[in-house]
């Protein structure tokens, strides 16, 4: 390679380099603390047993990962499992897991994504939001038919910090 070439393409690398970059520096996300995760789990858990249901309650961050898991008096053995995937689902698909259990059964496209190792086809789990922004997830298993309520009175103990 000539000195000529070898020089233009130093220049050239330099140049590149130089450049500005697009997503270069820090990047600054909302997540919910573990004293939030705690009041959700207890406000979802605490709604669950004044209706007489024994259940466990999972929270999880804007990554998906677990902050607390609340497992209940006589809470069954299931339920552990069942909260941290309906969570799962509400996290990685932004909208609540009922909602991702609907698009399985009627969008044939969605109809392989129940194989997904972590996620779940039943209502109870909820996205956390702060504005348009999901934050994290809760998810309650174990009161059939009523996962929802108690993820939504879980989330609606902390409504005014997620403004």
């Amino acid at each position: 390679m000539s000195p000529t070439v070898k020089i233009a393409a130093g220049l050239a690398a330099a140049f590149a380099l130089s450049l500005p970059a697009h997503g270069q520096g820090l990047v600054t996300e909302k997540n919910i603390s573990l004293a939030m995760a705690q009041s959700i789990a207890n406000g979802a858990l605490e709604k669950c047993q004044s209706m007489s249901y024994k259940v466990s309650v999972v929270v999880l961050d804007r990554a998906g990962v677990q902050i607390v898991m609340l497992r209940g008096d006589g809470a069954g053995l299931h339920t552990v499992e069942g909260a941290d995937r309906k969570a799962y689902t509400a996290r990685t698909y932004r909208a609540p897991s009922a909602d991702f259990a609907k698009r399985v059964g009627s969008d044939p496209g969605y109809a392989q994504a129940v194989h997904y190792s972590r996620v779940l086809a039943l209502g109870g789990g909820l996205p956390i939001k702060a504005g348009n922004e999901v934050v994290g997830a809760v998810g309650v298993s174990g009161s059939p038919g009523k996962d929802d309520v108690c993820s939504q009175a879980g989330i609606d103990k902390v409504a005014d910090q997620l403004k």
